[in-house]
C-alpha cells in the first residue's frame, strides 16, 4: 500500500508542472484575444456610426477583415482551449467548427487580395475609382470570396463522408490531426494553400509594383500612392505570416511530444494570434478619419468632444 502512495504521489507530482504550464499558456494565450475582441467591437461599432463607413468600399472591406478577424480570434480560442482540456465532443460538432475555422480563415486570406485591389484602382485608375468599386460590385467580391473558400472544406467533407472509414467514434478530440487522418487530407491541405497563397501573393505583389510606380511618378497624389503602397506592404506580411502556419505545420518533423507541443504553441501565438489581433488595430490607427472616431468611443467618449469627420487613408 505505501508504495501504492508513493507510485501515485511521485505521478502527481510530474503532472503538477505539466498542468501549470499548460494553464499559464492558455491565459497567456486567451487574455490578449479577450483585449482585442473588445477592441474590435469597438471597432465595428465606430463604422456603423457614419454613413461614409458603410458606403465606401474601403471601409466595407475594413469591416469585412474586423468580422473575419473578430471570429477567427473566437474559434481559434474555443479549439485552443477544447485542445489543451481534451474534451471530447461529438463528431458532428466538432466538424462544424473545423468547417467553419477553415473557411473564415481562407476567407481572411482573399480579402488581403481584394483589398489589396481596392487600393490598386483608388491609386491608379482614380477617376474610375467611385465607378469600379460600388457598394454592390464589392459586396458581390466578397460573395465570391466567400464561395471560392468553400471549396477546400466541401471537398473534404465529401471525403470525410464518402470514403473515410478511419474514424467511427462518437466523441472525439476535436483537432484536423485526429479528425482527418488519411494522406489525401495533407496532400488536400499543401494543394489548396499554393493555390490560394501564390494567386494572394501575386496580387498583391502586382498592386504594390503598380502603386510603387505611381508614387514615384511626376503626377498623383504622391502621399496617398505611399500610404496605400505601405498598406500593401502590410498585407503581404499578413500573407507571410498565414503562409508560414500552413508551412510549419506540413515541413515540421515531429521528434517527441513535448517538442511537438511547444513548436505548436509558438505558431499559435505568433502566426494566428499575434497578427489578428494586432492588424485591425494598425489599419484603423492609420485612418485619421477612423482612428479619431475610434478613440472617442474607445474612451466611451469621457471628457472628450466627438471629433469631427475628415477623409483619412489606409
Amino acid at each position: 500500500m505505501s508504495s501504492l502512495n508513493g507510485s501515485t504521489s511521485n505521478l502527481t507530482q510530474n503532472q503538477n508542472p505539466l498542468v501549470a504550464d499548460r494553464d499559464v499558456r492558455t491565459v497567456l494565450s486567451v487574455t490578449p484575444c479577450v483585449v482585442f475582441l473588445y477592441v474590435n467591437g469597438v471597432m465595428l461599432f465606430t463604422l456603423k456610426k457614419k454613413a461614409v463607413f458603410q458606403d465606401s468600399s474601403r471601409y466595407i472591406l475594413f469591416g469585412h477583415m474586423l468580422w473575419l478577424d473578430t471570429f477567427n480570434l473566437l474559434m481559434s480560442v474555443v479549439l485552443f482551449v477544447i485542445a489543451v482540456s481534451r474534451i471530447s465532443l461529438l463528431k458532428v460538432v466538432c466538424v462544424i467548427l473545423l468547417v467553419a475555422a477553415t473557411v473564415i480563415y481562407q476567407v481572411s486570406i482573399l480579402n488581403l487580395a481584394l483589398m489589396s485591389l481596392e487600393r490598386y484602382v483608388a491609386i491608379c485608375f482614380p477617376l474610375r475609382h467611385a465607378d469600379i468599386t460600388t457598394f454592390r460590385r464589392t459586396h458581390m467580391a466578397i460573395g465570391v470570396v466567400w464561395m471560392i473558400s468553400w471549396i477546400k472544406p466541401m471537398s473534404e467533407l465529401t471525403i470525410f463522408y464518402a470514403f473515410d472509414s478511419t474514424n467511427t467514434q462518437v466523441n472525439l478530440l476535436c483537432s484536423k490531426t485526429t479528425f482527418f487522418r488519411l494522406p489525401i487530407y495533407k496532400k488536400l491541405d499543401v494543394a489548396f494553400a499554393c493555390i490560394y497563397f501564390v494567386s494572394v501573393c501575386f496580387i498583391v505583389i502586382f498592386t504594390y509594383a503598380s502603386i510603387a510606380i505611381v508614387a514615384k511618378s511626376a503626377s498623383g497624389d504622391k502621399i496617398s500612392a505611399k500610404k496605400a503602397n505601405k498598406t500593401v506592404l502590410l498585407h503581404l506580411i499578413q500573407l507571410g505570416l498565414g503562409a508560414a502556419s500552413i508551412l510549419v505545420d506540413v515541413i515540421f518533423v515531429r521528434t517527441d511530444v513535448m517538442t511537438f507541443l511547444n513548436v505548436m504553441y509558438f505558431c499559435f501565438i505568433t502566426f494566428i494570434i499575434f497578427p489578428k489581433c494586432l492588424s485591425p488595430l494598425i489599419y484603423g490607427l492609420r485612418d485619421q478619419a477612423f482612428s479619431s472616431l475610434f478613440k472617442y468611443y474607445f474612451t466611451c467618449a469621457k471628457g472628450k468632444i466627438k471629433p469631427v469627420f475628415i477623409e483619412g487613408h489606409i
